[in-house]
């Protein structure tokens, strides 16, 4: 684009005597690339609807985005896959929803074409962005993609062909917990057909009900079907206000004397016109001042899940079902009136959303601002010291947690006076800003004209209605029937192209650089931010041209009588919604407004030639482009940068020879796609798995099968009629760049960007330029500007590089945070914003020939998410003897969860013991005075548990400050503290289990991010007191001794009792013998001498060897001779 280069729209337009009919000649010239594109391709374009699971395969329908709960509709056929890659003990979901998706192309049937597409190749490829929620407090705020190849899928209409007549491709339609606004981008796999990428927007919307009948009807009120022309013909434009990025659901008012609103779900992709049901608009009036009332519907903002309106000076606002942000219905049953006390003038938009809240404002007739009425001890009159005044438009930073305030005053008989106010809602403070010129000033033919007071003005008076404040870049504009535009809310500048006879309605923000205004005469301009230059779009020769180029193509977005509703960017893209009166019969359209066309056509629509050629006038134009050929190289992977996490998934593979899935397929897919999603959500960040990857716990007792399953599918005899393919469900970590500057980036502590960009000279454009003391220099026509919202923050640096033998140009540009503007917080939290703009011109004083705007955050680079993650490495620790010291070596690992990137931390650190206890269920969290008692080297209670050599501690050196180079840990458990004289529990050593916690959060100079970790240490062998110690040892001591003491007489006393044993034994065992003879001898008679005294010896020598083999020989040889 050529912006800066084209010549700015203003009221008097020169003529020009050239014939009427060049005028269409020259529409065919400068479409003649177009109309060769359209011969050799197509102009062919991707089609989405939703569909419920029951409609898949029927055709002509859609059905509406409201059900979020997931459906339990796949269970029973993952039971069915046996030998598959899954986990028959984890229970699969599925999502309400699927997308049909198909393509059309000029003139041909669509149901010939996506057949054609199927049989050449092609597959359509769906991206499904979930845009974060606004609560980052109560969810996780992650920046989450997934890509999915869509499946084919035949019509269920009857056919008569052996294959298929009908057929469309489908995808499920994943749904986030916190997120209810989705972008889905359709691109193709680059077979078949080529069909460029687009993008739709499937949000969630909340307020849609079904009834008794199953029928689905609006919450709000009741849809009308029939759309009416007096609705629109001949009503003026109004803005569309929401929450920038976040609002599923948009609403627009204006209809004039009606309770009507249009809702859009799809950014007026479709629509619906709905009667809300609401009070009757004579409601209040009593105590209001009024000079007419109407059921027209002034004000509408939608915010992520509340809608507002403004009837008369009464409030509503309606809050939507979505259970998916609250986890249970928080929805509105009916309109809710707020604000029953005051009279609202005028509701102001906040287009961005801060702190985890969306905010809107309310002007009341008495000067004050609500809901929470601000300021709040006095009135904004009181303070600028007038009697009287009137807000007449608020604009919140939320950044800065400023109010300005347009305030309109009046000093008597005095004519009213305007001023730009600040109020910090924070400090309750108040500060008079700038004082508005009460006459337009006087350019003089300039284009714009610095305001320094000493100008001279016009007698056309200005009349301010509005600021507008872009966050990004910190301009701020004044508009009215003029603009005043200023970088630091003190120098304003007036710019002079737009025309004092005008008056501003209200302003179409990109936020991205550019801005689209409408007067209230329905005439559309564009000014791009920074420059200073203000052109007209609508109406201008280069709109003549435009319009003439449709309505030959016989378009059916343009007509001859049309009214716009309203103007505003979606994706930097300018749009139109705008009601076409076509033959009697009416129709709302959502129509793109080709900025760049209209400024090409307008520029060569006043600066071109009639050159004789022979006998022939040729037409020729001149080029205000410097370059021909613009191309980005040298980009970095961007997801170390944009934090986009993303997750790759194919459809199974269904064992049919036509490769068509049926339902059980497309269920199985659903619930293939549900789990993937479930595992991310359930993935515990701050502790890992042993492979850092949330799909590893599905492949983790499979991948070693995987042949198997090859096997399986290869022969056709996987169960269920698909194959599951590991590799077709994975986390992707290294994605290639576009070629294209990524909308926002995230910088963290002193980190760089780097790009370049390579330009195609126009003719001849180097010279040569002698400088002192070298040869000549070759230096190129064109240069390139790098232009920083917040220069004290972030440094640019641009190398240029001479491509003579290509006539060409390499720039490279170099962004870095210089570490100074933005303290430590959490990962995504509170980050301080900023952009960069890119400036082509040719020089000297040469014509911009064209620009880029990235926006960038800085702070913690993690996506608004924890998505790094720091876990502790179980250490190692080490005594140095047995009564020594305990030592403790901790360093932490971080791994980027987006990048896949890990390694040591290398920051500082605080490491404090917050909690603990003898065991795990007597663990208890310690106070705030504890906890500095237990850990700071300052404590003179003798309570500390640790200590370090580390000198380094925090700036009130209450605690130490480590790094991975610090000494290790030494526990000490001193006499008050909790683990001091620990009782060992049985026969093991004292034990003790630590409550961790470990920050950099103000100690680390590394990073923005601010990193926390706590868990649980358990330590052995700690110490025991002095005291019981002691008792200890005494009592081991004694034992000791007892037992030497008892051994020892153990040992002298033992022989002795063996030999008294032994006599007892003997005398007994005597005794028993003697009795048992003389028992025997009076039985048996009396026997010979000889044979009784044999048979009696025997017998005691055989009793006495028995007993004690041990005896002496000699006595044994004693007993023989007795």
């Amino acid at each position: 684009m050529c912006g800066p280069a084209m010549f700015p729209a203003g009221p008097p337009w020169p003529r020009v005597r050239v014939v009427q009919v060049l005028w269409a000649l020259l529409a065919v010239l400068l479409a003649s690339w177009r109309l060769w594109a359209i011969k050799d391709f197509q102009e062919c374009t991707w089609q989405v609807v939703l569909n419920e699971f029951k409609r898949v395969g029927e055709s002509g329908v859609s059905d509406s985005f409201f059900e979020q709960e997931p459906v339990d509709t796949v269970s029973s056929l993952f039971h069915m896959l046996v030998d598959s890659p899954i986990d028959p003990s984890e229970k699969y979901l599925g999502f309400p929803y699927y997308l049909k998706i198909n393509y059309s192309c000029e003139e041909k049937p669509s149901e010939d074409l996506v057949r054609m597409g199927h049989l050449t190749g092609l597959k359509p490829l769906v991206l499904v962005t979930f845009q974060s929620p606004v609560n980052f407090y109560r969810w996780k705020i992650e920046q989450l993609q997934i890509q999915m190849e869509a499946a084919p899928f035949r019509s269920k209409e009857p056919c008569m062909a052996e294959e298929v007549c009908s057929m469309s491709w489908y995808t499920p339609m994943p749904i986030k917990k916190g997120s209810v606004v989705m972008r889905v981008d359709i691109s193709s796999n680059g077979l078949g057909t080529f069909i460029p990428d687009k993008r739709f927007q499937m949000n969630i919307n909340g307020f849609l009900k079904r009834d008794r009948d199953n029928n689905i009807q609006f919450t709000v009120g009741e849809k009308l079907f029939n759309l009416m022309p007096q609705y629109f013909v001949g009503v003026s434009s109004r803005p569309l206000w929401h929450t920038v990025d976040q609002s599923p659901v948009l609403i627009l008012g204006g209809i004039p004397n009606e309770k009507y609103v249009l809702m859009t779900d799809t950014s007026f992709k479709d629509f619906s016109l709905v009667e809300l049901s609401i009070d009757s608009c004579w409601v209040g009036s009593f105590y209001c001042p009024h000079s007419g009332f109407t059921a027209t519907i002034y004000d509408t903002i939608a915010t992520e899940s509340t809608l507002f309106i403004r009837q008369n000076q009464l409030v509503y606002y309606f809050t939507g079902t979505y259970t998916t942000l609250y986890e249970r219905n928080r929805g509105s049953g009916s309109w809710v009136r707020v604000l029953a006390s005051e009279c609202i003038k005028k509701l102001c938009p906040v287009y961005f959303h801060s702190n985890g809240s969306e905010y809107i404002m309310a002007l009341t007739t008495d000067g004050q601002v609500s809901f929470e009425m601000l300021p709040r001890q006095w009135s904004v009159c009181e303070q600028i010291g007038v009697t009287t005044c009137s807000i007449i438009w608020s604009e919140y930073i939320a950044g800065e947690y400023t109010l300005l305030l347009l305030v309109e005053s009046g000093y008597g008989n005095a004519s009213k006076r305007f001023q730009v106010v600040s109020y910090n809602t924070a400090s309750d403070d108040l500060e008079l800003l700038y004082h508005i010129p009460e006459f337009i000033p006087e350019a003089r033919g300039l284009e714009f004209l610095m305001i320094l007071g000493t100008e001279s003005y016009t007698s056309t008076a200005m009349a301010p209605k509005g600021i507008f404040c872009n966050p990004y870049n910190n301009l701020i504009f004044i508009w009215g029937n003029f603009l005043l535009q200023s970088s630091n809310k003190e120098n304003f500048i007036y710019l002079a192209d737009f025309p004092k006879e005008l008056s501003i309605k209200y302003m179409a923000r990109s936020f991205h650089g550019a801005v689209a205004i409408v007067t209230e005469t329905e005439e559309i301009w564009y000014l791009l931010e920074g420059s200073y230059r203000v052109y007209q779009l609508f109406p201008s020769k280069g709109w003549q041209v435009h319009i003439s180029l449709k309505l030959m193509q016989q378009s059916s977005l343009y007509a001859s009588n049309e009214t716009m509703l309203t103007l505003f960017y979606e994706d930097s893209k300018l749009y139109q919604l705008v009601y076409l009166m076509n033959n009697q019969k009416g129709q709302l359209v959502k129509r793109l407004v080709p900025v760049e066309q209209l400024l090409m056509y307008q520029q060569h629509t006043s600066h071109y030639d009639l050159e004789r050629k022979g006998g022939y006038l040729m037409l020729s134009f001149i080029d205000f482009c410097p370059f021909s050929v613009m191309r980005l190289r040298s980009l970095p992977r961007p997801q170390r940068y944009t934090r986009q996490e993303r997750y790759r998934a194919r459809p199974p593979r269904v064992l049919e020879r036509s490769g068509f899935h049926n339902e059980n397929s497309l269920a199985i897919y659903q619930g293939l796609v549900y789990y993937l999603l479930w595992l991310h959500s359930v993935y515990d960040k701050p502790y890992a798995d042993p492979v850092h990857d949330p799909t590893w716990r599905w492949w983790a007792n499979n991948k070693q099968d995987q042949d198997y399953y090859f096997f399986l599918a290869s022969n056709w005899r996987s169960a269920g009629g698909v194959s599951i393919e590991m590799d077709s469900y994975e986390k992707i970590y290294n994605l290639e760049s576009a070629y294209e500057l990524p909308e926002r980036i995230f910088l963290d502590k002193g980190t760089e960007y780097s790009f370049a960009i390579f330009l195609s000279a126009q003719g001849r454009s180097f010279r040569t330029q002698a400088e002192l003391g070298t040869a000549f220099q070759l230096h190129s026509q064109v240069d390139v500007g790098v232009v920083l919202a917040d220069p004290g923050c972030i440094e640019a640096s641009v190398k240029q590089e001479v491509l003579i033998n290509r006539n060409s140009v390499l720039f490279s540009i170099t962004l870095k945070d210089k570490k100074l503007c933005y303290d430590q917080g959490i990962s995504g939290h509170h980050l301080m914003e900023t952009s960069m703009t890119v400036n082509v011109r040719s020089k000297p004083g040469g014509e911009g020939a064209g620009w880029w705007e990235s926006l960038g955050r800085r702070g913690s680079p993690s996506s608004p998410a924890p998505t790094h993650r720091w876990w502790v490495h179980p250490g190692s620790a080490s005594r140095k003897h047995t009564w020594g010291p305990i030592f403790f070596y901790p360093f932490f690992l971080i791994q980027d969860l987006v990048t896949g990137d890990s390694g040591s931390f290398q920051g500082s650190y605080v490491l404090l013991v917050v909690g603990g206890g003898p065991t795990l269920d007597s663990l208890k969290d310690y106070s705030e005075d504890e906890i500095y008692r237990f850990n700071s080297p300052l404590d003179k209670t003798n309570s500390l548990i640790w200590t370090t050599r580390t000198t380094r501690t925090t700036k009130d050196s209450a605690f130490h400050i480590m790094s991975h180079e610090s000494p290790g840990i030494e526990w000490l458990c001193l006499e008050n503290a909790p683990c001091y004289d620990n009782v060992p529990q049985g026969i093991f050593a004292p034990e003790f289990f630590f409550k961790v916690l470990v920050s950099n959060r103000g100690v680390d100079t590394s990073t923005y991010c601010n990193y926390q970790l706590t868990f649980l240490l358990h330590i052995h062998g700690l110490p025991l007191s002095p005291k019981r110690a002691l008792f200890i040892l005494m009592v081991s001591a004694s034992v000791f001794v007892g037992l030497v003491i008892f051994y020892i007489a153990f040992c002298l006393l033992w022989p002795l009792v063996v030999k008294g044993c032994t006599m007892i034994r003997w005398k007994i065992n005597n005794l028993i013998a003697s009795e048992s003879y003389y028992t025997y001898a009076s039985i048996s008679g009396i026997s010979s001498v000889p044979s009784l005294r044999h048979s009696r010896m025997g017998s005691m020598f055989s009793s006495r060897m028995t007993e004690d083999r041990a005896e002496p020989k000699e006595a044994v040889e004693r007993q023989l001779m007795t």
